[in-house]
């Protein structure tokens, strides 16, 4: 891997910085590190699977996006990868696109615990600081059955930093403070990480704060509800013994309550009811883990254990006093059976208590929760040196209970199975099934009101199906796939629908001396009951998102101790309208530039200067919901940005 200066973050604050440094000697660990290059493989070598089948149509975050993305959001996590989108403008509202199809119908875990899949729709069910993050995997359409249940579209797997990773195996002790601004909106981030490790025991604490105004769109015009006011905190705790027996404790808690726009995810709606411009919305969002493994077990004894617990609160004070809160208690105990070098079959089961609640003071209560307890076993293998072959099965009851007391014990059987085959060892072709079992989800509790009568609900089915390719020479990465989700009887308040997405992908990444290029396109396309969807008869299932572009490009100059690059996001015109819609979705193009400089005389010290739409494009991404309504205003993103940055290691 070429050497490279560390793609850090934070603000540019000299004195800050000074403050922190300690003596050369121990800072030369950080001059020392590889170049965080847009390709994935490193990343890819923390999952325990890598290189099974059913991976093959995994997405990995890289490393280099990872770290651009530490003082920023969601939409900056997965600005790299063209078949995620990220809608909504503000971390509060923005809602995640998987091949077309919201997250909501995908399996959410961090550190192992199942995180909520429903709140009120016009915010994100699921907030993420990127700044807590080390690992990012989806698997789009099909999930393997030991990844968890109702996993109808796919899964979104992430991990958090940890002491042991912060520190490597020479430290015992360090730390870091990134600090950034931005001109627009004038939002000023602080974050700092403390790490320690010593006899096998490792703590690491990690705090950011975000504050700011209202930005401006590229048009010049303030947006109303966008100013950051953002906390979160992560706290994780691990003790490993020299047999490699590991107990790990993460908690983590993400803070927003300020002002936002009425509808947290829309600017406005023009000739509806009148209401107020803006309104407080008090979000917090936290989740716990605590799990067992063995780092060391490779033969038919190695058993994990996870205890985990989510909860998203959303209370809206003015009007009505609402609040809504969302909670899932989830465990698992698995098995892996190393069979052989390249064999392995995952077995155990899983559980989780899912309980969703609204209250005001004209509704003090009302709620819906389920119960889940499944059985799973994944095998992996290679039969010879061309073929490997995933194939699982899992079997889920669930009982659920809707407001009014009704009870409905539902259960089923899912199956998957993919292979690749090596063609020659450079291309290689793959496929994958699977046929999923996804009980009854609970609802938004936002629409407790509506007072539903559940004997018609049904649990939901889906069938993915993918086929794709891949080219690898080393320095060039070729792969694309067609996909096709396919769900029957997804829940939308009392009622059953069908609903689908289906296209193709294609992506590139390409590496030379110090520099890289990652390039991804996706194209989608989302239908509900049989008829094409737009952003109303879609929500909660997909989004109309069409042709969507991403490409990235970095390039190291060491005499100059800097390295400089770009970004551009893209989506094309699309005229493919829903039932509703009343309008086309216009395309945009979105120029993004940085560049950083290491200091030779600081070694432990990164500054970086970035122009985020440079051109002054006024656009809504095309994940965010109403682009396709002539009575929608849409959230717009922010202008034309100036962000300094700055990070030290200590």
């Amino acid at each position: 891997m070429t050497r490279h200066f560390r793609s850090l973050q934070g603000h540019l604050l000299c004195t800050c910085v000074a403050a922190v440094l300690p003596a050369t000697a121990s800072l030369a660990q950080v001059a020392e590190e590889d170049f965080f290059d847009l390709g994935t493989i490193t990343v890819e070598m923390q999952d325990d699977q890598q290189g099974a089948a059913d991976r093959a149509t995994a997405v990995y975050v890289s490393d280099a996006e990872l770290e651009r993305a530490r003082m920023g959001n969601v939409k900056d996590l997965f600005a790299g990868i063209a078949s995620v989108s990220v809608g909504g403008a503000i971390p509060v509202a923005q809602k995640i696109f998987v091949n077309g199809i919201d997250m909501l119908n995908l399996s959410v875990q961090i550190d192992g615990a199942l995180q909520n899949n429903r709140t009120f729709h016009h915010t994100s069910a699921n907030v993420f600081d990127p700044g807590m993050l080390k690992f990012v995997r989806v698997d789009p359409g099909i999930a393997a059955a030991d990844t968890g249940p109702n996993a109808i579209a796919g899964a979104v797997i992430m991990e958090t930093i940890g002491a042991s990773d912060f520190l490597g195996d020479d430290r015992s002790f360090g730390g870091n403070v990134r600090l950034s601004f931005a001109d627009n909106g004038d939002t000023f981030g602080r974050a700092v990480t403390l790490a320690g490790q010593k006899d096998g025991f490792e703590v690491l604490g990690y705090f950011k704060n975000a504050t700011g105004n209202d930005y401006v769109d590229g048009n010049g015009n303030l947006v109303d509800g966008t100013a950051a006011d953002m906390q979160s905190g992560l706290l994780k705790l691990a003790y490993e013994s020299d047999q490699g027996h590991r107990i790990e404790f993460s908690g983590q808690k993400i803070v927003d309550d300020t002002l936002r726009p009425y509808r947290a995810n829309i600017g406005e709606v023009l000739g509806g009811r009148p209401v107020p411009a803006t309104r407080v919305y008090d979000t917090e969002r936290s989740s716990y883990s605590l799990r067992y493994e063995n780092t060391n077990d490779t033969g038919m004894w190695d058993p994990e254990f996870v205890l985990g617990y989510s909860e998203s609160v959303v209370k809206v004070p003015d009007p009505y006093g609402s609040m809504g809160t969302s909670d899932t208690l989830s465990a698992k105990l698995q098995n892996t059976f190393h069979l052989s070098s390249t064999g392995t079959i995952v077995a155990g089961l899983d559980y989780y208590d899912r309980h969703s609640e609204y209250s005001d003071p004209t509704d003090p209560y009302l709620d819906e929760g389920s119960e889940n307890i499944g059985l799973f076993a994944q095998a992996r293998f290679d039969p010879t040196n061309r073929w490997s072959i995933s194939t699982g099965l899992r079997y889920d009851r669930q009982e659920f209970v809707g407001w009014d007391g009704y009870t409905d014990d539902v259960s089923g059987a899912s199956a998957n199975i993919s292979a690749a085959y090596s063609i020659t060892d450079a291309l290689s072709v793959r496929a994958g099934y699977s046929n999923v079992f996804g009980g009854i989800q609970l609802e938004d509790n936002y629409q407790f009101w509506e007072r539903w009568d559940y004997t018609g609900l049904k649990p939901s089915r889906s069938e993915n199906y993918t086929v794709g390719f891949d080219y690898n020479t080393g320095s060039l990465t070729l792969g694309g796939e067609l996909f096709l989700t396919d769900v029957r009887d997804a829940r939308s308040g009392a009622g059953n629908f069908d609903f689908e997405s289906k296209g193709f992908n294609l992506g590139a990444v390409y590496g030379w001396t110090n520099g890289s290029m990652r390039l991804t396109y996706s194209n989608s396309d989302v239908k509900v009951n049989d008829q094409t969807g737009g952003s109303y008869e879609a929500l909660d299932f997909g989004a109309p998102l069409g042709q969507v572009v991403a490409f990235e490009l970095q390039q190291a100059i060491p005499q100059w101790d800097m390295l400089v690059g770009g970004s551009m996001e893209i989506a094309m015109d699309y005229d493919t309208l829903g039932g509703y819609s009343d309008r086309d979705l216009e395309g945009y193009q979105v120029v993004n530039i940085f560049a950083e400089y290491h200091p030779p005389s600081f070694p432990a010290l990164t500054l970086r200067a970035s122009i985020d739409n440079l051109f002054d494009e006024q656009y809504a991404d095309r994940a965010t919901y109403g682009g396709d309504y002539t009575d929608v205003v849409t959230l717009k993103e922010p202008g034309r940005t100036f962000r300094l940055e700055a990070i030290a290691y200590f």
